[in-house]
């Protein structure tokens, strides 16, 4: 049974394009399964604020001068290794030209390097240098402590179930996100198109 809470998101605003409310991009489907999808919505988008309420402080008072975007980046290549421009920012869901501004950063802070790349002279690989593994290992033990200090009360059980639910979730979403892309670009297509005529 899902609780009953009062739903950030009307029905009919899930996966809606932004400023026009009441357009649903995804065809409707049975009342349990909007009502859980609304239920999950609200506790998604409530995650999301405090990740980004405790990322701002984080950010306000911290010392590395790493923002969160570029952090990203740097984790990537600590955990996948050197790879180029283009492989990151596809890794990252990203565009080139945001990943080169976020790269550049690195790259002034010290956290990254650019490397010849042995497979094409005319490429470069982006690769985390000593200091790049050092913040990214710090970063990752303190959220990795943090985090585990905050779940000492939920059972083995409860958190090996949120941990599998989760990537589950991540694994569906990443597989419909073209879909979804592909549906907000039509329906912005069409509102233009209305605009226009109006």
């Amino acid at each position: 049974m899902t609780a009953q809470i009062e739903p950030v998101l009307k029905r009919d605003d899930v996966l809606s394009e932004p400023g026009s409310p009441g357009a649903p991009l995804v065809a409707s489907h049975d009342d349990a399964a909007t009502t859980d999808a609304d239920a999950l919505l609200h506790e998604v988008l409530r995650l999301v604020r405090l990740i980004e309420r405790t990322r701002t402080h984080f950010a306000s008072n911290g010392t590395d001068g790493v923002e969160h975007a570029a952090y990203i980046l740097l984790a990537h290549l600590n955990c996948v290794g050197p790879v180029r421009a283009s492989a990151l920012a596809e890794a990252v869901h990203s565009d080139p030209s945001t990943i080169s501004r976020q790269v550049s950063g690195l790259v002034k802070a010290g956290l990254v390097e650019r490397r010849p790349d042995p497979e094409d002279g005319r490429a470069c690989l982006l690769a985390a240098t000593g200091e790049g593994e050092r913040v990214f290992e710090a970063k990752r033990r303190a959220r990795r402590e943090q985090t585990a200090a905050m779940l000492t009360h939920w059972s083995p059980a409860d958190r090996s179930q949120l941990i599998t639910l989760l990537d589950r979730f991540n694994t569906d979403f990443e597989k419909h996100r073209p879909d979804i892309l592909a549906a907000a670009a039509k329906h912005a297509a069409v509102a233009r198109q209305g605009g226009t005529r109006s």
